[in-house]
């Protein structure tokens, strides 16, 4: 077996972070937001609404470990115990399954209320591209969701479909926007919408000739044609801004722009975060609304 058939190259880097602008979170309101997706999860802290701590890492085998890792990771090297988080909502494909969330939303809400928080209170259409769907969402200035459509039929349009592509062709994940914008002439988009059968095409299209460039600009040209009918379904209205894995490839996102005549902001974070900031930001108005004093231990989950 040759190292190419060994080698993880869809494998995206898992990190952690911890703002150094907050030094000590102790008599402020902590909340949290951990989104557990279908192929990654992340954990975001808030102190008094302010971005405090994240991780993100890849879902493993079942949703609540996937929670925990990433909450715990998250909390690493802060001091913080579960016990401190004042209140914590769930969101995403494993939202039901976080053992120790107050409340479960939506990742439609989340993304679009972390979306808000993340681009500003322009952001009127927004493309989360996840690991297994897609979802255009429309949102008024509070980062409120006013409308959506989702499409998630097949992995072709998604990041998943993507680190499968990876795998195939032998790019590593992080590359394969760049190599897909350095061809002379763009060719046509894949035109299978199965992501099986869209490898099948690929690998054909290898052996007639074409080079790893020429087909990873083909498949990044087709997801983008397929995200912007989705996005022109639901309708669009600027500020326009992207979340989820696929908005960190450049060979995707400067495709939908070219299309759209549009140009998408510019993100400062994490776009992979938007969700489970946006679980942090409903965490932060429910612990209000709840009326939790801010320095009374919860006492949820002791010992966690």
């Amino acid at each position: 077996m040759n190292e190419n058939e060994t080698k993880e190259y869809w494998r995206w880097k898992e990190y952690n972070w911890k703002n150094p602008d907050i030094p000590d979170w102790r008599g402020s309101l902590v909340t949290a937001g951990v989104d557990v997706g279908s192929t990654s999860s992340q954990a975001v802290i808030m102190v008094d609404g302010e971005l405090y701590a994240f991780s993100n890492m890849r879902t493993g085998s079942d949703s609540p470990s996937s929670a925990l890792d990433a909450i715990n990771w998250a909390m690493e090297g802060t001091g913080l115990t579960l016990n401190d988080i004042r209140f914590t909502v769930g969101t995403g494909y494993g939202r039901v399954n976080v053992p120790f969330a107050d409340k479960a939303v939506t990742e439609i809400a989340c993304h679009a209320r972390g979306a808000n928080f993340m681009y500003g209170p322009t952001v009127r259409t927004l493309l989360d591209m996840g690991g297994q769907d897609c979802k255009a969402i429309h949102c008024d200035e509070r980062g409120k969701v006013t409308s959506f459509l989702m499409n998630d039929k097949c992995a072709a349009g998604t990041g998943r479909g993507m680190e499968v592509f990876a795998n195939l062709l032998a790019v590593p994940i992080e590359d394969v926007g760049a190599m897909s914008l350095s061809v002379e002439e763009e060719p046509a988009p894949v035109s299978s919408t199965c992501v099986v059968f869209a490898k099948t095409e690929a690998t054909g299209l290898l052996r007639a000739g074409w080079s790893k460039e020429k087909v990873l600009a083909a498949y990044c040209s087709a997801m983008a044609s397929r995200v912007v009918s989705l996005l022109e379904r639901n309708g669009m209205e600027k500020d326009f801004a992207i979340t989820g894995g696929i908005a960190k490839n450049p060979g995707v996102v400067k495709r939908i722009e070219r299309i759209l005549g549009v140009e998408a902001l510019k993100p400062i974070y994490d776009t992979q975060i938007a969700g489970a900031l946006g679980g942090a930001l409903f965490a932060k108005a429910l612990a209000a609304k709840a009326g939790k004093d801010k320095s009374a231990p919860q006492g949820k989950m002791a010992g966690r």
